[in-house]
């Protein structure tokens, strides 16, 4: 089975990014295939990896049901079959991993097929990948609906706020109330300004919680996302990469 990293964390503190950069990481530490699961609803770990989207688990469950439903089902597939089939197809490969993205359902409704078929496939999948790297939606929903789960390793991302330390309070609480299955998790604050680092770590040891580490805000990345340069492809000596790197390192995920 693979080992699974998760990330969680509110809107905006940067989560998908460090998943792409993540990426990155066991990529170049061959430690590929990589199975990258982007289960956010407003998908765009694409676009930190560089990759485009032809197809979404959320529009294909809608396209198989309708094709269902005119009996148009080639060799008389079944629904399962036909799904099968058509997930493999909505699988993006790229040089060292591949990406499989949820999206948004075209039907009316919440995401909850959606999220049980990501849940399947990762699953499925894991079987035939080292390492899973799944970017999750912000805040505490994917936790309820179960969308991560048999975790080895779950990275909360904050930014350098209280707002953001809470939530992550909030994110292992939950973790924990729903008994799932988490094996380890990490905290780090993202784009780190001129915050002071101790008065962080208080806030989180009154919160209970320890910071893994910290990653400053870097004007590269700022620099590639204005001009729509995959992340993905910051140059090694970005500050914000080496500082993940770095905590990548302390965490032994290899």
């Amino acid at each position: 089975m693979a080992y699974v990293i998760a990330f969680a964390g509110k809107g905006g503190t940067g989560k998908t990014t460090l998943s792409g950069l993540t990426i990155r990481y066991l990529k170049e530490r061959r430690k590929g295939p990589i199975l990258a699961v982007d289960a956010d609803a407003n998908s765009n770990l694409n676009e930190v990896l560089g990759l485009k989207v032809y197809a979404t688990v959320g529009g294909l469950r809608e396209q198989s049901l309708t094709t269902v439903r005119a009996g148009d089902r080639p060799g008389g597939m079944s629904m399962d079959e036909l799904f099968d089939y058509q997930v493999q197809r909505c699988l993006i490969e790229a040089k060292g991993f591949d990406l499989l993205v949820m999206g948004r359902p075209e039907g009316p409704g919440c995401y909850c097929a959606a999220n049980n078929i990501i849940r399947k496939y990762t699953d499925k999948m894991s079987e035939d990948y080292p390492y899973v790297v799944m970017d999750n939606e912000a805040g505490l929903e994917h936790l309820s609906r179960r969308t991560t789960h048999d975790v080895d390793l779950l990275i909360i991302v904050s930014d350098p706020t209280v707002r953001g330390i809470i939530t992550a309070k909030r994110i292992i609480e939950l973790v924990k109330e729903l008994s799932l299955k988490v094996k380890s998790s990490a905290l780090i604050i993202n784009r780190i300004g001129n915050e002071s680092e101790e008065d962080l770590k208080k806030v989180a040891s009154d919160q209970g919680l320890n910071i893994t580490g910290f990653i400053p805000s870097d004007e590269k990345v700022f620099e590639y996302d204005i001009t729509g340069i995959p992340l993905i492809n910051l140059p090694a000596d970005a500050k914000s990469l080496k500082a993940l790197y770095s905590i990548l390192d302390s965490l032994k995920i290899l």
